[in-house]
Order: C-alpha cells, then structure tokens, then sequence
C-alpha cells in the first residue's frame, strides 16, 4: 500500500510526520527545521511558502497571508473582529472569504493547500517517493464547513485526505495512550492563534470527546502581544516614536516578542532588541522570565475557566482526569506547565515536542490506516446524510452528514392514508430536501394492519458499523412485524459526486426548502380537510347552521388554496378553519364523552 502522512495543518506553523520501525518521525526541511511557518507571501517572482514567506511580513506585511486557518469554512461577517490584527486585504464572494494578493484573489482553502504542497513535496523529497494521500488535523471544534474546507485544501494540494482526525486525539495517539485499556484523558492545546480543551474517553482502544471548550481569540499570539505592546510604549516614551504608523517595522517588534517568549521558556534572562526608524539609532531591552510571567498571567489565566467548563460539561472533576496532554509551542512556558498542574493534580505529559505532538498522532492514525495497527477500531464518518423518503417526495435525514460511526440513530413514523395495509421504506443518501434530489440506496417495504392513517407507529432504525456498513430495519411497534435491510459501505459514490452532491446541497437550499415547506403545507391541508369533512358528517348536527356555514366557508377557502403556491397563505387558510370548526370540534368532543359515560355509575368513572 502506498505510503501515508500525517499532517498538522497549524495557524502559525504547520508539520507533516511518516511512520519508520513503528515510530512516528517529523520530517525535516533543508535548514533541517520541521516546522514550515503557515505563511504565504506574493513577491515579484511569484508566490513562496514557509520561512521565505515569513521573511516578507516585515518587507510587504500587506502582500503577506498568516493564520488563514482562522478563516476556514467562515464569511467575512463570522471574523469581523478579528479583520484589525491583519495587514492584508479581504473580501467575500460567494459567501466564501477571498485573500487579496496583488491582482488576484484567493480563498483559504487555496491558501492553505499551497503549505499542503510545500509539505508534501518536503515529504517526497525526503522519502524518495510520491505522496498522493494524507490525514490531516483539525481542532475538535471545527464544525462541518470548516472539516470540509481542510478536505478541499488537501484536494487542491494534489492529496487524497483519507481521514480529517481531531488534534486531541493525535496528541493522544502520538503518546501511545490507546495502548492503554481505558482512562480519561485532558488535552490542552495552547496553539498560536486558538487555545484548545479537550476531554477525551478512550475504552478499548476508541476515543470519545466528551467535551470540548476554549478561546478562538487566544493564543502564542496574544502572549506575543503583551511583549510587543510592551516595546511599543517604551519605544514611545523613549525616543518620541510611534512604531504604529511604521507597518514594516510592527511585524519586527512581533518577531522580536516571539523570539523573546521563546528564549525565556529556556533561559530567566535575555536582551530583546530591535532597530529603530527614522535614523534613530538601536532599541535594547533586558527581560527576565519573571518579567514575562507578570506580563502574560492573565493571560494563562483566561485558559483555566474553558478547562473547568469542559470538566463540568463532561460531568467529570480534576481527579476524574488519569492523563494530560500538552499541545501548542506556549506550552513551553514554565508557567503555563505549572498552572496547568496546579488544576488537574498531576504533572502534565511533555516528553514530545509540544509542537510536534499532533503530526506525530496524525502519522500513527496514517499508520493504522495503512494497515501497519491492527489492535485498534478505526472511528470514520459518513460522507453524506442517510435517511428515508416520507410522504410528498421529502427526504427526512436519520443520520446526518459527518457522524462518527459506528452509529445507530430512530426516528417514528405513521400513515398519511386511511386503511394502509404496507409502508414503502426508501432509503435515500443525500443533503437535499426532496427524495428525488438524492440518491436511492435501495427500497423494501413493510406490512401493516388497516388502520386510521396517524394511528400505526413505525420505528425505523439505521445502523452503521464500523466497516460502514449500513442496515435499516422497520417495525411495526403495534404487531410487531419487522423488515430490514443491509447496503454495503461506502455506497458507491466517488469523493467528486460527494462534493458535487454537497456543493448541490449549498447551491440550491433556498429553493429546496421553499419546495419542502410548500409539500409539507399541502399535506398538513389535505389532512385537515379529509378530517374537517369526516367530522361534518358525524357531527354537524350538533352545531348551529351559522356554524356549519362559516366551517363550510373556511373549508371551500383552504381546498381552494391548497394547491397553489405559497405555503404561507396555506397556513392561513388551515388557521383560519380550525378557527371556524372549533365549534364543531367541542361538540364531536362532549358528545363522545356523553356516549361513554351513558349507564355508568359515579363511582366506575372517579
């Protein structure tokens, strides 16, 4: 089988990993560093990727894309705070965020397959043979778009992203925690623009996220900051300069505070320094590591209240967690090691460079895919939704797109026609509101008694296991009677009529559910006046004839109005009617309770 990498796909920094005698190794770059600089710069020769590019964010700070990770999957309204921390230019089109680089513009995933490529080819060249498939990582939070805008990245790259994994859960794998029976087990990811809490389960060998919590608007950076605002207002008071209005040499100061924060994880003291503008000469300060701590406390403090949230969401309490893992290159700080103790109880797992931790899971999780783990269940997702045609041609979804499996979900359902003596279950995979939009995985159908339409309850139940396959089984809750079905994994459809189907989903929403909630009305119509008329016949005796007239009226109006167009005026005209029978409703209602109480005693009802 052909080789398979595991990428960590970071906000500051991103790493690709390979498995070698049944450990997972980083691969290095020619300057020997594992870790390209998720940096993109457009130059007069074209577009560079990495440490290159980083090299441009005080040369062309405008023609220089960082942290595009933040924009996966979001509009331009999603970010709107963030948009001042960025020198470079973004618009919307489409209802996707665009990157203005010189004449062109490009959307995240473009950006961020660009440092796919650099990373795969760093992998083929190291390797001596091409790369064509990958797992990448994601933070635990990230929703649907934002999984699906990695996967689109990996494709542009030239990359068949078998799998999207979690990062907590790498930097699990990456320690070897699944060899482990079952525990429970804290991540914390202090990364360079997002701080992460995981609380994962792992029993036999599958991990579950209990809970997860965390800062999108906190990380390595902010820490950064505190260091620059630092420099800033001394330079200020210092030598009358506001370095605000000097762009070029804002990213400087940035570099500088970074390479400061990092020193003083090692070392208690260090000189930052930094050239001036305007001929005015060499800034040089000393800072010690208990400078930086009294500078940066609140900040790791802010960290600790999404750790006790996701305790408490997870219903569990510091000594319930068996095992913590740090991710992310703040975590080197002293302090943050300490604090971190200081909540759950117990030192922390820091043996692994915090940096590669996650590349490292990936490139396990690469490895088991491979086949090189078997003693472990591989946990997947189902590609699209799964579910069944119901009356009008709707699609109702059982299994929604994205789920882990294995997986089970039920739904009930009933007849919409009296005296029924079978129900048709089609079963149908697809986002699309209306069956026909989808695609048919296969039918059977179930036996029931006649009876009232409403009045049968039929339980269907979809199972996935965790080879993918699928089997769906009716049941008639009254009898009894059952009828399933098994479809085979992966239901044959290609990555490309996935995306398409997904993209069909995005594209055409709108009208899909305009269509779904006007067959949804006329069928809600069509009940109400089957219902409105079976009841004038038994009942209209019993009400005045003004009563009958205006529930006759009301009735003309809504058989009139249900087969146009507009739902909204079909939910009038059923509004209107049940107002006009309510009359008539009562009387149905007391008369029955009459014929029940006739010839009994007080005390055989009481």
């Amino acid at each position: 089988m052909a080789r398979i990498v595991g990428i960590d796909l970071g906000t500051t920094n991103s790493l690709v990993a390979y498995m070698a005698d049944g450990h997972p190794l980083v691969i290095p770059g020619r300057n020997e560093r594992a870790m390209v600089p998720s940096v993109v710069a457009m130059t007069d020769n074209g577009l560079i990727v990495g440490d290159s590019a980083k090299e441009h964010l005080t040369r062309s700070p405008e023609r220089t894309v960082y942290s595009v990770k933040r924009f996966m999957g979001k509009s331009l309204e999603d970010v709107q705070g963030e948009l001042a921390y960025f020198p470079y230019h973004l618009t919307e089109q489409g209802g996707v965020i665009r990157i203005k680089l010189g004449e062109k513009t490009y959307s995240p995933p473009q950006i961020s397959a660009m440092i796919l490529k650099e990373l795969k080819q760093r992998a083929e060249a190291h390797l001596g043979e091409s790369i064509t498939k990958a797992v990448i990582t994601v933070p635990a939070y990230f929703n649907d778009s934002q999984r699906q805008a990695t996967k689109d990245a990996g494709m542009i790259a030239g990359l068949e992203v078998l799998r999207i994994i979690n990062e907590p859960t790498a930097a699990s794998l990456a320690y070897g925690l699944q060899q482990k029976t079952q525990g429970t087990i804290a991540v914390y990811d202090l990364g360079g623009g997002t701080f992460d809490i995981s609380i994962l389960k792992l029993k036999n060998g599958i991990f579950e996220v209990l809970a997860t919590n965390g800062d999108t608007h906190l990380g390595g950076d902010d820490f950064d900051r505190r260091l620059a605002d630092l420099f800033v207002k001394e330079i200020r008071e210092q030598y009358g300069l506001d370095l605000n209005s000097h762009p070029d040499h804002m990213q400087a100061v940035r570099l500088e505070a970074e390479r400061t924060k990092v020193r003083l994880s090692d070392e208690i003291k260090m000189t930052a320094i930094l050239d001036l503008p305007e001929g005015k000469g060499r800034y040089a300060r000393d800072l010690t590591r208990e400078q930086l701590e009294s500078l940066t406390m609140e900040l790791v403090e802010r960290t600790l209240g999404p750790c006790r949230l996701a305790l408490k969401d997870a219903g569990l309490t510091p000594n319930d967690i068996d095992e913590v893992v740090l991710v992310g290159g703040s975590t080197r700080m002293p302090l943050v090691r300490q604090r971190v103790q200081d909540l759950f109880g117990k030192a922390p797992h820091c043996e692994l460079n915090p940096d590669e931790v996650v590349a490292l899971g990936a490139a396990v999780q690469a490895d088991i895919l491979s086949g090189g783990t078997t003693d472990m269940l591989l946990l997947d997702v189902t590609p699209l939704s799964l579910g069944i045609e119901t009356m009008g041609g709707v699609m109702s979804s059982v299994i929604r797109r994205n789920t882990t499996i294995p997986a089970g979900a039920k739904e009930m359902f009933t007849t919409y026609v009296d005296g029924q003596t079978g129900v048709d279950i089609h079963i149908l995979q697809g986002e699309r509101e209306l069956a026909k939009d989808n695609r048919s995985l296969a039918r059977f159908r179930l036996k029931v008694p006649p009876l009232p339409a409403g009045v049968p309850r039929i339980e269907v139940t979809f199972l996935i296991d965790a080879n993918g396959i699928l089997n769906v089984l009716a049941k008639d809750m009254r009898t009894g009677q059952s009828q399933s079905i098994e479809v085979k994994p992966s239901y044959g459809l290609s990555d490309s009529e996935v995306e398409r189907m997904i993209e069909d989903s995005f594209k055409f929403a709108a009208d899909d559910v305009s269509a779904r909630k006007l067959i949804e009305a006329r069928l809600d119509a069509s009940a109400l006046i089957t219902t409105t008329e079976k009841s004038l016949l038994e009942g209209g005796h019993l009400i005045a004839s003004d009563n009958i007239a205006a529930t006759r009226t009301a009735l003309a109006a809504l058989t009139a109005a249900k087969d146009g167009t507009d739902p909204r005026a079909i939910r009038a005209r059923m509004a209107d009617l049940e107002q006009a029978a309510k009359s008539l409703t009562v009387a149905l209602l007391n008369d029955s309770l009459t014929k029940g109480l006739q010839g009994k005693k007080v005390s055989e009802v009481t």
